[in-house]
Order: C-alpha cells, then sequence, then structure tokens
C-alpha cells in the first residue's frame, strides 16, 4: 500500500486537550479507499487511530508529544506490579462480545461523568457513547470483566465492572478505550484489562497490541510505555525499547 497516493485531510489548529500550552493539528484519513479493515490496519502500522470511524494522526506544528506504541505480544513479559494487578484480580470473570452492548452504557456514564468530569466527554451521552466506541471499519472484540456473585455480601448476581473496547486487525489488536466502575478504581482494572488484551492477541497469534499515544509530559496519558518489549512510533519508524 506505500506505493498508492491517497488524500489526507488536514484539521484546523485546535488547543490540545493533553497539553494545554501547545496547539493540536491532525491528519485525517479521508480518502474513501482507506475506509476498511485492510487499509485501517495498514494506517495503524503508520502511527494512526481512530475514534467513531475517523481514522487520525497528530500534525501539530510545533509538538511530537503523542507518540504511538505497540506491545510485542510473543515476547511481552509482565512486571512485578502487573503481576500482582492479574492475581489481585483473579477472581473476576473474563467474557466477550464481538457487539457494542446498550447494556454497556450505564457503565460507561458512571465511568465518564464520575472519573472525567475535566475531560472532553464529559457530561456524558448515549449518542457520543455510540458514535465514539462503534465502528464499520473493523471487526470488534469489547472484553467484558464480571465482579462474581457474592452472596455474603448480598451480590446475587455478576455484575459488569469494566469493558475493553479492541478492534481486530490482521496484525494485532488495537486498545481503543476502557471504561471501568468507579468503585473498582483502586483495583487497577486498566492494567487488569491490558494484561487480558496481551492474553488475547497471544491467544490469537497476533504480534501487537496497539495502546494508541504515550504522552510523557500528560500524567493522563503516559501509563503506556511499561509494558515490555514495546515499540514507539517515531519520525516514521518503529523503534525497540527493552526492559532495563
Amino acid at each position: 500500500m506505500s506505493d498508492t497516493s491517497y488524500t489526507l485531510g488536514v484539521s484546523k489548529i485546535f488547543p490540545c486537550n493533553y497539553l494545554p500550552e501547545q496547539q493540536e493539528c491532525l491528519l485525517i484519513a479521508v480518502d474513501e479507499r482507506l475506509h476498511n479493515s485492510e487499509s485501517y490496519a495498514w494506517l495503524m502500522t503508520q502511527g494512526f487511530r481512530r475514534s467513531g470511524e475517523q481514522s487520525y494522526r497528530p500534525n501539530c506544528p510545533n509538538c511530537n508529544a503523542c507518540q504511538s506504541i505497540r506491545v510485542l505480544t510473543d515476547d511481552f513479559v509482565p512486571s512485578k506490579s502487573q503481576k500482582r494487578s492479574k492475581k489481585r484480580n483473579s477472581h473476576l470473570i473474563v467474557k466477550q462480545s464481538s457487539q457494542l452492548q446498550d447494556s454497556y452504557y450505564p457503565l460507561f456514564e458512571n465511568y465518564i461523568n464520575t472519573l472525567h468530569q475535566d475531560g472532553s466527554m464529559y457530561p456524558a451521552s448515549f449518542a457520543q457513547f455510540e458514535s465514539f466506541l462503534s465502528c464499520n471499519l473493523t471487526k470488534q472484540l469489547f472484553i467484558e470483566t464480571w465482579a462474581p456473585v457474592d452472596e455474603e455480601n448480598g451480590v446475587n448476581e455478576e455484575v459488569l465492572v469494566c469493558v475493553a473496547v479492541t478492534d481486530v486487525l490482521s496484525n494485532g489488536l488495537s486498545a481503543v478505550y476502557t471504561f471501568y466502575h468507579p468503585d473498582y478504581k483502586k483495583s487497577g482494572l486498566g492494567i487488569f484489562s491490558i494484561l487480558t488484551q496481551l492474553s488475547f492477541c497471544q491467544q490469537m497469534a497476533l504480534p501487537y497490541l496497539y495502546l494508541g499515544y504515550q504522552i510523557d509530559e500528560c500524567q493522563k496519558m503516559n501509563y503506556k510505555d511499561r509494558y515490555f518489549p514495546f515499540e514507539r512510533f517515531i519520525g516514521g519508524q518503529w523503534l525497540l525499547y527493552q526492559a532495563d
């Protein structure tokens, strides 16, 4: 595909959502030939991400802080803290679905309205939930985490506590967005979900888990470089990073 010329759009320049002192601009895959699963997988290898049906890559005038990260799933070795996270949450039940369920929305709404009141998606709405997380570009995998029945504490049925929205690519999985019940914040369900996605990659014989953009100077976006080994997209190349 690299020998083909495509039409890309460029957004207006606007204030950055992650680094307030910076200006943001996006390169957008507007060419209809890029709106399919094969092209979407290729765009991911070029540092793109998606929001809804739109694939984009930062194209900022004075900043290159957003750098795409993908974990090498075959070689991944969990750290001590990641092993503890997996053990701490080992009682939880993992299920999967290939469809975005309306029943996920209350969890999404609670997550956004409780933990992300300072974000661009606050307040949550069902229309936003649907347009942001659904996708016709490629197959999707919705990894559900459920708390088990606990009759001693009056819990008589399993409770959905986390959903990891995941795109299925020809060369990997892409972690699109994860939302969870605020009561489980201290349980580290974000870490647990990434470990679960890595496990799915290994089961599906997919070499990469794409984690999105690492932004070192932004606390909300600087957690993705802790899953070794990983590759970071810098200057048009994937550079390998190993654990110390």
